[in-house]
């Protein structure tokens, strides 16, 4: 099994990448000609995930979970795992869908977003039991 997940994982992550470029490929007109459309579904993906992060964050300092616990679990729980969403949204309702976009703008809104989390949680590290 471990064999053939090596073999095929530069498959997958190729797939994903043509997978993303095709949506913005296909959705980019869309997301430069209606800004506060994309501003509309950019918010509530903000709010969520800063607020579960900071919940879940928060919550593992006050219980004094070990960092190296506390920060992967935090992460993940913020997480909109929208490379199922991508995939989902164009298997059901095709590339050029509403849902197909909705994924695109959670692609370019989370991808930021945990980076700045992954920064944030690294900085706070010493905060943390060991």
């Amino acid at each position: 099994m471990a064999a053939f997940t090596a073999r095929i994982k530069p498959a997958s992550v190729l797939g994903l990448l043509l997978t993303v470029v095709l949506l913005f490929g296909f959705q980019g007109n869309v997301i430069l000609d209606n800004p506060f459309l994309i501003l509309l579904l950019a918010t509530p993906i903000l709010i969520q995930s800063y607020g579960m992060f900071a919940l879940a964050y928060f919550w593992a300092w006050k219980w004094k979970v070990p960092h190296n616990v506390a920060a992967p679990c935090a992460l993940i729980g913020t997480s909109n795992f929208f490379e199922l969403a991508v995939a989902v949204a164009i298997g059901l309702f095709g590339l050029n869908s509403g849902a197909a976009l909705v994924t695109v703008v959670g692609v370019l809104v989370e991808v930021p977003v945990m980076l700045s989390l992954v920064w944030f949680a690294n900085r706070t590290r010493q905060r943390f039991p060991a």
